[in-house]
């Protein structure tokens, strides 16, 4: 993995090539190349940035009418040139890959005794020899796919190109994202909409099992059993500008920033109905929701913790149990299957691959009351899911999530007073102060947007210090788990979250001058409580950094620095203090000097286990 695409067409297609995979960038990535057909395969690879392969490729001269591309994040084997993609098997056959390939080992065994020679250490190459293997017995290009791909374990999307097809490219998913874009007199094939944007609007995504012949003049999709089949193609709604940096000095800035459009958008519709509908979450929602005794939340990462602050929702407002898994645990264990279960994923991307094969593994045990919430329309989970309902954040290019955090919660919390309205458990006047609490929280947000300049020279502290540990209580320590990862994944400072009351049972050893202790302290019935766990820190010499409302009675002192968000704005108080935890981490990790949109050994949409 990381990032794939491919054209064939009647002009060069090396330009279009190196757009998509700067397009794709974000996705994160160690090392990029191309390959293209002209009287052979043309190829050039180099550890580093998109821009470093394509100044050798300039100066080569590199062009052809056929091509793939990939930008890759590194799993089997190191950073290095030999390991980057294309691989390529005895100058015919050209491969590039996202995922794992479970069985390569098996396979390379096999095909060491077959002849053929390992030039890197990677499970992608083992691809190129099987489809030349098979192409070798007379098979054709598309044939040689289908084989090769059906002795192959694990989860990838493949493409691949060669000197016997000069015309065409073959292209296959199975559990890793990938499309078709549909073009006049030229196709393309990638893994992210982003990457084909410039070209063509007109996708097909591709289904698990699906092999594509791609030809400048047509597109032929085949299923897993070898059928002709038709895809629908669908037009992208995402937009070039959405890409694009504007006036701010990072992709994490810029989606910071424009949280409280993307949380007016999400919430628009619910305002616009003026009610908590079941139709938000599609056809059937009023009988899937009569249905529900209790909730199972599946996600990974940041979204495991928007499902962590869902309970406190979904148990005290809609009175439905609830629990919340990470995904990649849960298809490992024996668990109880309840037919009742609502089965809830949380995907930012919608092709995190623990999620969505807990959600297999999900249905595997007979849960059929499913349902998505995701920021891509048309991604694999929503597909595979009962009922969805998108996230509208809009296209999210950093690595570290923000925007489609909270609007996440958005929708956690629309999932919350959708199932007490349907079960009952609203009294009177209560779906009307949820619906202004919606309406007004893009405005709290602003204000703690505002409070940027103090929460910059809050990071100059931050900056030199090697951990940090976060605190919160209640609905506010997924907050705090929140504020810890943003802090450790961009700034790489070591950071932990920790319920504030659990301090005292062992976090509080780690306590001294040295450790920033960061405290979510809203002003609600457990105000006093943190109050409390503050003492302890102050006590051991510790520096705390407190984010507390405007009506929460803190004052400064030394050794205790306050920050002021707005009054406390009730049940979607977490959502409000998720922006300050963002900002800190932002700026800490810019005077750290790390790559805030790349951080290093992270990529955007995690396609491996």
């Amino acid at each position: 993995m990381c990032g794939i695409v491919g054209a064939v067409a009647k002009r060069n297609v090396v330009p279009i090539l190196i757009e998509g995979l700067s397009r794709l960038e974000y996705r994160g990535y160690d090392s990029a190349g191309i390959a293209v057909l002209n009287q052979g395969i043309q190829r050039v690879r180099a550890v580093g940035r998109v821009s470093e392969m394509q100044n050798k490729a300039n100066a080569q001269q590199l062009s052809g009418f056929v091509g793939i591309g990939h930008t890759r994040w590194a799993t089997h084997g190191g950073v290095t040139e030999s390991n980057a993609h294309p691989h390529v098997s005895k100058g015919e056959i050209a491969v590039v890959h996202n995922g794992i390939i479970e069985n390569h080992d098996e396979q390379r065994q096999r095909l060491t005794a077959l002849g053929y020679l390992f030039e890197s250490q990677t499970d992608t190459e083992v691809i190129a020899h099987l489809v030349h293997y098979h192409h070798a017995q007379g098979k054709s290009l598309l044939s040689s796919v289908q084989a090769s791909v059906k002795e192959l374990t694990g989860a990838f999307a493949i493409s691949v190109i060669s000197i016997n097809s000069p015309e065409l490219m073959i292209c296959a998913r199975q559990g890793c994202p990938l499309l078709v874009g549909i073009g006049q007199g030229e196709n393309f094939i990638a893994s992210d909409v982003s990457a084909v944007l410039s070209v063509t609007r007109s996708v097909i995504y591709l289904e698990d099992g699906d092999v594509g012949e791609i030809r400048e003049d047509g597109v032929t999709i085949y299923d897993g059993a070898g059928q002709v089949v038709d895809r629908k193609v669908h037009m992208s709604d995402v937009s070039l500008a959405s890409m694009e940096l504007g006036p701010f000095s990072h992709f994490m800035q810029k989606e910071i920033h424009e949280q409280p459009r993307a949380l007016t958008d999400t919430i628009e519709a619910l305002i616009d109905d003026a009610s908590f509908s079941p139709a938000l979450f599609g056809e059937g929602a009023e009988e899937v929701f009569a249905e529900v005794e209790s909730v199972l939340i599946l996600a990974a990462g940041t979204s495991y913790y928007a499902g962590l602050t869902a309970k406190y929702w979904l148990e005290s407002i809609a009175q439905v149990p609830t629990s919340v898994e990470i995904a990649s645990e849960y298809r490992y264990r024996r668990s109880v299957p309840n037919p009742k279960q609502l089965i809830v994923t949380i995907s930012q991307s919608g092709e995190t691959l623990d999620t969505m094969e807990a959600l297999k593994h999900a249905k595997t045990l007979g849960h059929t009351l499913t349902l998505a919430i995701c920021n891509v329309q048309e991604s694999a989970i929503p597909r595979a899911s009962r009922l969805i309902l998108y996230t509208r954040a809009g296209a999210e290019i950093g690595v570290a999530s923000t925007k489609a955090f909270t609007t996440q919660l958005v929708a956690l919390f629309t999932l919350a007073v959708t199932l007490a309205k349907q079960h009952g458990r609203l009294v009177d006047g209560q779906e009307q102060d949820y619906l202004d609490a919606l309406r007004h929280l893009p405005g709290s947000v602003q204000y703690a947007l505002n409070l940027e300049p103090q929460i910059r020279e809050w990071a100059t502290f931050f900056a030199n210090k090697q951990h940090a540990l976060f605190l919160g209580r209640g609905i506010h320590y997924p907050i705090a788990l929140e504020g810890a990862l943003k802090l450790k994944e961009i700034s790489y400072i070591h950071a932990e979250a920790y319920p504030a009351g659990e301090l005292k049972h062992g976090p509080l050893a780690l306590v001294d001058r040295d450790m920033p202790v960061v405290v979510i302290a809203p002003n609600d019935v457990l105000l006093e409580k943190v109050k409390s766990n503050m003492q302890e820190v102050k006590a051991r010499g510790g520096e705390l950094f407190v984010f507390a409302d405007a009506d929460s009675h803190f004052t400064e002192s030394e050794g205790v620095h306050v920050i002021r968000t707005p009054r406390h704005v009730g049940v979607l108080s977490p959502i409000l203090h998720t922006i300050p935890v963002q900002l800190l981490a932002y700026h800490a990790a810019l005077l750290k000097g790390t790559d805030v949109d790349k951080p290093r050994n992270l990529a955007k949409s995690v396609t491996v286990e």
